[in-house]
């Protein structure tokens, strides 16, 4: 069986339809959920929103909440 190369990525461009080719964008934390945490692509230039990702938490790790 063959290992992956790689765990996660991040994307550094996507298309974004309202400037009509590939953009920059930034990656923008949404929630914090139990199961990982959930991000949005936006568009650098115009802020519109072009992609999410979700990302789960790994082996071992734990969510703690204060009080």
């Amino acid at each position: 069986m063959r290992r992956s190369s790689f765990n996660d990525f991040d994307a550094t461009e996507l298309y974004c339809p309202r400037c009509r080719r590939a953009v920059q964008v930034r990656k923008r934390l949404l929630l914090v959920l139990p199961q990982g945490d959930k991000y949005d692509y936006r568009c650098a230039f115009c802020g519109f929103s072009v992609g999410e990702k979700q990302e789960s938490v790994g082996e071992g790790a734990k969510i703690i909440f204060g009080g």
